[in-house]
């Protein structure tokens, strides 16, 4: 398409960790993810601020920063360090010619409704965030009355939508990945144990959905609760499936891993038989040491972005950046390349959707036209209690599928 061309200029000037890439300069190019916040509501503060009026950068477009930053808990800290990696961005593009309009929802939606409307009357011509689903559908429909676009973080599905675009690590790009990958290692019957909360339904929708379009089968599939004695349960259900699968996916976090496999062994579960497989909630040094799932496979950014990214974080900020920060720096990277390069088509349905996507500090991805993200993910094992990368995440996502 006739854009293609105009994003070129973006190659001879990327950030340290972004560029556009094109359909003919691919070469130009230079952690635990799933269920992170963003995929839940969030816990509303029950007071705070009206959304504030700070502003970062001077430049002349203007872009709608919505974050929870006076939210209880883990809500207003995510929030503040993804503001910060927002501020990193703009200070290490060059010449950038924003200015971003920092509001704080306080992890609501009437906070987000307001302070969407309120950075819209302001001349934002894009929102960026917020983080939680309930806010990010408040904001959209306000942008969306505005026809103006948004790049949320939530990892919810179901708040994608055209002009709602979703930069997150949605755990069905995980899913896909490592079900597609054990596919080609030969795996064709695959159990799952899959945890009782809103995180484990939608991957276990992606994992029948992956199976079926590789031609595999599913062998089984057992709920887990928090309980150990529910857990032990499931297993218990589970293990005579077992041997006629060649995969079990256990998309368990670190909370529940190690009493779910020791409750394996007990079982008899033996993981050089039945493949383990996990998502990105598997990229931690504790799960990394649990015994039943070595050799066992996930699929997760490559950790090589995110390193540098916080190690720059941590001279700039004193402290470390949350795992979610680099989704703001991202965000404001490109709403920066596209504002030099692309005049008043800078935030454009087209511009935005550009299926040869872009390259950020997680790797590649791209906007559907349905909202929904799709990254270049890596697959990584769990060898001798360390995360091994054993296949690359791809620097060019191909053709979109269908």
């Amino acid at each position: 398409m006739l854009y293609h061309r105009h994003l070129a200029p973006i190659l001879r000037f990327k950030t340290r960790a972004f560029a556009v890439l094109l359909p003919l300069a691919l070469a130009a190019c230079g952690g635990g993810t799933s269920g992170l916040p963003g995929f839940d509501s969030g816990t509303p503060a029950a007071g705070g601020a009206a959304p504030t009026g700070q502003t970062i950068g001077t430049g002349k477009v203007k872009v709608g920063l919505i974050l929870p930053l006076t939210a209880e808990g883990q809500g207003a800290v995510v929030g503040n360090s993804l503001k910060n990696a927002a501020e990193m961005a703009l200070a290490e593009f060059p010449n950038a010619d924003l200015t971003l309009l920092v509001k704080d929802d306080r992890g609501t939606p009437d906070g987000a409704r307001a302070a969407a409307q309120e950075a819209l009357s302001e001349g934002a011509e894009l929102i960026v965030g917020p983080l939680f689903a309930p806010s990010v559908q408040a904001a959209g429909q306000v942008a969306r009355g505005a026809n103006k676009p948004v790049i949320a973080f939530s990892s919810d599905s179901n708040v994608a939508s055209r002009g709602v675009y979703l930069l997150s690590f949605p755990p069905e790009n995980d899913v896909n990945r490592v079900i597609g990958y054990a596919a080609q290692q030969g795996r064709k019957s695959f159990a799952a144990l899959v945890p009782d909360t809103a995180y484990g339904k939608v991957v276990e929708a992606a994992f029948q959905q992956a199976v079926a379009n590789r031609g595999a089968r599913v062998a089984a599939i057992e709920r887990f609760s928090a309980d150990p004695a529910a857990m032990k349960a499931a297993i218990q259900r589970l293990m005579p499936s077992l041997a006629q699968a060649d995969a079990l996916f256990v998309p368990a976090a670190a909370d529940a891993m190690p009493t779910l496999g020791q409750l394996l062994q007990e079982a008899g579960y033996n993981p050089a038989k039945v493949k383990p497989l996990g998502t990105g909630v598997w990229n931690d040094a504790g799960i990394a040491r649990v015994p039943a799932i070595q050799g066992g496979w996930f699929a997760s950014p490559d950790t090589a972005g995110f390193n540098a990214f916080a190690g720059r974080y941590q001279q700039r900020f004193n402290g470390a950046p949350t795992r979610t920060a680099t989704l703001a720096y991202d965000a404001v990277s490109l709403a920066a390349a596209l504002a030099r390069t692309q005049g008043s088509q800078r935030f454009s349905e087209a511009v935005l959707t550009n299926g040869s996507g872009f390259a950020g500090a997680d790797g590649v991805f791209r906007f559907r036209p349905d909202g929904q993200v799709e990254r270049g993910l890596a697959v990584l094992e769990l060898r001798n209690g360390q995360i091994v990368t054993i296949n690359a995440a791809p620097r060019d996502l191909g053709p979109r599928s269908q």
